[in-house]
């Protein structure tokens, strides 16, 4: 568990919300837990964060979570409303600890099920049950009301890109998967690039590490062009956005041509870095400035590899933010839908609609 406090940003006013953000990503590396104050001046948005903490999975935690879709429907729910008061004694905690005056928390949940093309997504982590144990207003399910206007349901993280991040061309999170968000002739566009931590993780605890440090294991190996060729060649890559990724598209399209190799662990790690690197890069102009946070971000074999397809700028912010970014964004998306603004962006997900997402939880 660590926790730091850092001023991204300066200055505040009355019109101050607090917002404490939970984030649980597909890599589980844990719960990221950030406390920020948000304010508006002249129609822009700024922010500081104030506390932030990781909240590391216990192996049991990160068993069931991984395992969660293979549950029948009564263990699901189970786990839905156990795993809600996790996240509620562990927001409790943060606040008693730092002293923190949520007027909101907003929860990411975990996500078990996506599958927007049959109109639904489950991300787990009961509201009522958080709400209940950490005695504050919970927002959560961001992403059902997307979903139901036709929408991806993700990315959403490009509404905080987009009014937080506004000085940079593009923003990239490395995290279980890699997506990015830029503005093209004043829209806002985002999607999922391709598979990151969710496939390297695995990897890597063939070596009984939980991931791959400074992408040591994958800077060992060889490409292989066959396997490099089968992998930029699967149809995702080849569609226009709005799109996503998921788990299930890695267990149907992504591991199968993996496991049909005979290549060593390292070279196969070796040619995924170099697939992540060619399919973020081509989505770069060459010019500008690109944001890069989450996990993926500390990898700096990988980030050598994307330098060298790009001549667009890669800026490593500070830790904190490389690290709790996303769980800014949250709970930024959780004061936008306290003040009924739009939070979710349809020239992002593809839906009917911009809309205003989340579902609140009174203690």
């Amino acid at each position: 568990m660590k926790s730091k406090e850092k001023m991204i940003n300066s200055g505040t006013n009355k019109n101050t919300i607090k917002a404490i953000g939970m984030m649980s990503g597909t890599s589980l590396d844990g719960l990221d837990i950030a406390a920020v104050e948000f304010w508006e001046t002249n129609g822009k948005w700024s922010f500081k964060l104030m506390e932030s903490q990781t909240v590391s999975y216990t192996s049991e935690w990160k068993k069931r979570l991984e395992t969660a879709h293979t549950l029948s429907g009564i263990e699901l729910t189970k786990l839905d409303a156990e795993y809600g008061t996790f996240l509620g004694e562990e927001a409790g905690n943060f606040i008693v600890k730092t002293k923190f005056a949520a007027d909101l928390i907003a929860s990411h949940g975990h996500t078990v099920f996506h599958q927007p093309e049959n109109s639904f997504t489950l991300q787990i982590g009961s509201g009522a049950q958080l709400a209940a144990k950490s005695n504050c207003l919970t927002i959560c399910d961001f992403r059902t009301g997307d979903v139901a206007f036709g929408g991806q349901g993700a990315p959403l993280v490009p509404i905080g890109d987009s009014l937080l991040f506004s000085e940079y061309d593009y923003c990239l999170n490395l995290g279980g998967f890699a997506n990015i968000s830029y503005d093209e002739n004043g829209v806002r566009l985002a999607f999922d690039n391709c598979p990151v931590n969710i496939v390297l993780n695995p990897m890597a605890e063939e070596f009984n590490l939980p991931y791959d440090k400074s992408g040591d294991l994958g800077r060992k190996g060889k490409v292989d062009e066959r396997l490099l060729n089968r992998l930029n060649a699967l149809s995702y890559y080849h569609q226009q956005p709005p799109k996503s990724l998921r788990r299930e598209w890695i267990e149907a399209e992504f591991l199968p041509i993996l496991n049909k190799t005979e290549l060593n662990t390292h070279d196969k790690m070796r040619t995924i870095y170099e697939h992540i690197a060619m399919q973020i890069t081509k989505d770069l102009s060459g010019k500008g400035k690109m944001l890069v946070t989450g996990g993926g971000a500390f990898n700096t074999f990988l980030i050598e590899r994307m330098q060298a397809f790009t001549s667009t700028e890669i800026v490593l912010p500070k830790p904190d933010l490389i690290d709790y970014k996303e769980a800014i964004v949250f709970a930024f998306m959780g004061v936008l839908r306290l003040r009924e603004q739009v939070n979710c962006l349809a020239s992002v997900t593809g839906a009917q609609k911009d809309s205003c997402g989340g579902v609140s939880f009174l203690p």
